[in-house]
């Protein structure tokens, strides 16, 4: 009775398992990238010896964070904490070993977060609770390592409708409503619609598209309240009870659509590419059938792929390369032996053996090329497989392959076959269901204690449920997993405490130098241009405009003794701030110098 019920609910509510393998590979993709930029910092923003060491920890920690990267100020040991979160990476997005992969993930991407808060912007937040969320979802069940050396001989349904998939879901709403909910607390944002203008106005996140909008005037306006409507509404339409399938993919363009735009205007780092990846999960089943059915032609269909029995490196192969190059799964992999005709082929040609859907057969590297211009994601490829040079190269490489197989398959032998099969179970679904309460709660507490409700009388009800004993003997669990969420991205409104830093360092000799760019001291406007080389990363960028406000003046120290250490013979460091806050449209802005520290370096 209780599946029957269920049913017609996971046709419309229940997630792909395709999409979900896109969100894997997206997140995983986030992941890496996000370690590229960050790797040149090691030594400035995660030691000791950088902006923020780690006796400042104290002051910038919630009481039950932590750290893995904490454990040493050492450089080399956070090289060995990068080196662990890459090679988590790497196994999600290739869909090995997926939910302890994805797990890992999550573990060192809340211990690189924790060790400086002060890089920490939305991205990080949206990042950590799409990764929690991923953990408890079969992210390994398509387009993955582990999916092609499944033997289970069960049919794995398509979509799948557990307490993480209405959980993510429901967490994708909150990321915009919550925030909606509190950008209408602004002005700017409702009923002046003066936000956009504001966000363009942000010289510290601005890109000269987003400066250029600027001249737009009145269009601004329209940009603002179509953004608070869509981050009002847009998340609804994945509940919607009728044309789920066509509102889940209007959501999907338009959302993809306004990150996209953010990214073209504004310097937010992954946030834009994290947040297009996210929406892909809610792909509906129905828009992969109607792919398929245009992409499967014939041709794939036709396909056989024979391989030889003594060989387990080349049955892995096969089925990788099934897997990975996005072919029907009904196209047979078997072995050359089981046809006579097709074990003498190989035995002459020493090679696997393709069948194509008219019957011809294709040997070694030209092999390769033809399955791969059947694939409907790589086949360009084909055209530089099959290039007279590489041709030659790659034939001789099969060969060096085919003759030393044993070799080979030491490449493999890590990968082991495994049986999984996919279904819900009731028990993960309630403990995750019990989660999604609590982030409920965690979330209503955001609004309880913002300053334009936290003296609302009509929000007492809610205000003792959220301040209740009980769960505040659970925020240390919120803390712990850092799904101590608030969604405040540019509210309740953005940010106008604009301005541009000048570091004056002298030297033992009394000369004055520029110490946070090359180049004389200037105290004009930088340019875009310049900004950019300043803020070489999105976390210095957060860093920057971090380090003005409260919690930022806390590094101050640490950031003068940075400095000294970077300049040789530097007797001080100097940091000032030029303000230039903000103004309202047609007010002309005006700017004052302010210094904020000036550290004695130790003698050298």
């Amino acid at each position: 009775m209780f599946a029957s019920w269920l049913k017609p609910l996971e046709r419309r509510y229940g997630l792909d398992l395709r999409s979900l393998a896109l969100l894997r590979m997206g997140l995983a993709l986030i992941i890496l990238s996000d370690l590229w930029f960050r790797r040149g910092d090691l030594l400035a923003h995660y030691s000791d010896q950088g902006v923020v060491p780690r006796s400042l920890l104290g002051e910038l920690w919630q009481p039950a964070y932590w750290s893995i990267h904490a454990l040493s100020g050492a450089v080399w040991w956070q090289g060995v904490c990068f080196a662990i979160a890459t090679f988590s990476a790497l196994l999600m997005l290739i869909g090995y070993r997926t939910r302890w992969a994805t797990v890992v993930s999550w573990v060192m991407v809340i211990s690189l977060h924790n060790r400086n808060p002060l890089l920490v912007f939305a991205a990080d937040d949206v990042m950590r609770a799409m990764l929690f969320w991923a953990m408890f979802l079969p992210l390994g069940s398509s387009y993955s390592v582990d999916q092609a050396l499944n033997t289970s001989s069960i049919v794995q349904p398509k979509r799948i409708l557990t307490g993480a998939t209405l959980g993510l879901m429901v967490q994708q709403c909150y990321i915009y409503m919550f925030s909606a909910l509190f950008k209408t607390t602004s002005a700017d944002w409702w009923p002046d619609g003066t936000a956009v203008y504001y966000s363009l106005s942000f010289d510290q996140y601005v890109t000269p598209i987003g400066s250029f909008l600027l001249h737009l005037g009145p269009l601004l306006m329209v940009f603002t309240l179509v953004t608070l409507l869509l981050e009002w509404v847009g998340p609804l339409l994945l509940w919607s009870p009728i044309k789920t399938d066509l509102c889940r993919m209007v959501a999907i363009v338009i959302f993809i659509l306004l990150h996209l735009g953010f990214g073209l205007t504004l310097n937010l780092g992954i946030f834009p590419a994290l947040s297009c990846f996210t929406w892909l999960a809610f792909i509906p089943t129905s828009v992969w059938d109607r792919w398929a059915k245009r992409a499967f032609t014939p041709k794939q269909l036709g396909l056989k792929i024979y391989y030889d029995a003594d060989c387990g490196f080349c049955k892995k192969v096969v089925h990788l390369l099934r897997t990975f190059l996005v072919l029907p799964r009904r196209v047979p992999l078997q072995t050359a032996q089981s046809d006579p005709i097709i074990q003498t082929a190989m035995e002459t040609q020493n090679s696997w053996v393709i069948v194509d859907w008219r019957g011809q057969h294709h040997y070694k590297w030209q092999g390769i090329a033809y399955v791969v211009s059947l694939s409907p994601v790589f086949r360009p490829l084909a055209k530089v497989l099959r290039w007279s040079p590489l041709m030659a190269i790659g034939t001789r490489f099969y060969e060096a392959i085919a003759n030393n197989r044993r070799l080979a398959g030491n490449f493999t032998k890590p990968l082991k076959y495994q049986s999984f099969t996919v279904r819900p179970t009731s028990w993960l679904s309630l403990v995750t269901l019990f989660i999604l309460m609590l982030i409920t709660l965690w979330n209503l507490r955001s609004i309880t204690t913002h300053y334009a409700f936290v003296d609302d009388p009509s929000l007492a009800p809610l205000r003792r449920i959220t301040h209740s004993r009980t769960l505040q003997k659970l925020a240390p669990l919120s803390q712990a997993t850092r799904l101590d969420q608030s969604w405040s991205i540019f509210s309740p409104g953005p940010p106008k405490d604009d301005g541009w830093y000048v570091g004056v360092g002298t030297t033992i000799s009394g000369e004055a130098i520029n110490i946070l760019q090359s180049g004389d001291i200037s105290f004009d406007k930088p340019s875009l241009k310049q900004r950019a080389q300043l803020y070489d990363n999105m976390q210095w960028r957060t860093y920057f405009i971090n380090l003005g406000r409260q919690k930022g003046q806390l590094s101050w120290n640490s950031f003068g003794q940075y400095l000294c250490a970077r300049h040789d013979r530097l007797q001080t460091a100097q940091l000032l701030f030029v303000d230039e806050r903000t103004t309202a449209p047609g007010i002309p802005q005006t700017a004052s110098q302010q210094e904020l520290f000036k550290h004695q370096c130790a003698p050298s």
